[in-house]
């Protein structure tokens, strides 16, 4: 879950890498995954479509006992909103959701009023980025 990623985790990220326009979507999925490179677009074997990752400095040391790096994924399931906008998501947002408009290098991100169904928030407003309906 988005709460559980500790900003030590992503300390040695340097760019998030975003696949499809984001500006888009309400929110995304992330996850740390444990990814064989610092850089590249990784492998994807989940359900859904990846839609972003982060890379990461020089700096970032692999773990000793497996040689991975932990790396955030940013990814949408078929049954997410941006594919069912009146479905499961319509109001609510999952667990490991954040808007991406929050995300950055170093930054984890977090809900906002948008990714959880609501009206665009006054942050996302004063930026110009309100939701169409």
């Amino acid at each position: 879950m988005s709460s559980l990623i500790d900003a030590t985790e992503i300390s040695h990220e340097v760019d998030v890498v975003w696949l499809e326009d984001v500006s888009v979507l309400d929110y995304v999925r992330q996850t740390l995954d444990r990814l064989p490179t610092r850089r590249g677009r990784p492998a994807y074997h989940r359900d859904g479509r990846m839609v972003g990752y982060a890379t990461l400095g020089q700096t970032a040391k692999p773990s000793r006992a497996s040689g991975t790096f932990r790396r955030r994924v940013f990814w949408l399931l078929p049954h997410d909103r941006d594919s069912q906008p009146t479905g499961l998501y319509a109001k609510s947002a999952p667990a490991e959701a954040v808007d991406p408009r929050t995300l950055q290098p170093r930054v984890k991100g977090y809900k906002t009023d948008r990714s959880e169904g609501g009206p665009p928030d006054s942050a996302a407003r004063e930026l110009g980025q309100a939701q169409t309906s």
